[in-house]
């Protein structure tokens, strides 16, 4: 597996959007999940689509606010953040899922992180 490399985060005002990429060259036939880790917390589930990309699941936190896309044939997937808030602020990271089922747990079996890209959303 090939460490995917995320990017699109910065800093934006309460009510922005923002729409981070993740890319791996080895994201075609794996569901990939995105995840976000603040300052002082454990990383968390956010977001993940199945490899067909007909699938997704969300965190309760970001349902309806957050959607997930995929671009097969770029090998790339696509966080889209809209009406962000201060706590969205922190580092996000994706990463293939790897072990386990999608459809009976989204939110587990990730591995191979990224460096990850920063969002930071100001109040």
């Amino acid at each position: 597996q090939v460490q995917p490399v995320e990017s699109g985060g910065g800093l934006v005002q309460a009510g922005d959007s923002l729409r981070l990429s993740c890319a791996a060259s080895t994201f075609r036939s794996s569901a990939v999940g995105w995840f976000r880790q603040a300052p002082g917390k454990e990383r968390e589930f956010v977001a993940a689509i199945s490899w067909s990309g007909g699938n997704t699941a969300f965190a309760d936190s970001v349902k309806g606010r957050f959607d997930i896309s995929r671009d097969s044939a770029k090998n790339e997937v696509y966080l889209q953040m809209k009406s962000l808030k201060p706590e969205d602020t922190a580092i996000y990271y994706c990463a293939p899922k790897t072990r386990g089922s999608f459809w009976s747990d989204p939110e587990s079996g990730y591995d191979y992180w990224g460096q990850g890209t920063q969002v930071t959303v100001a109040s």
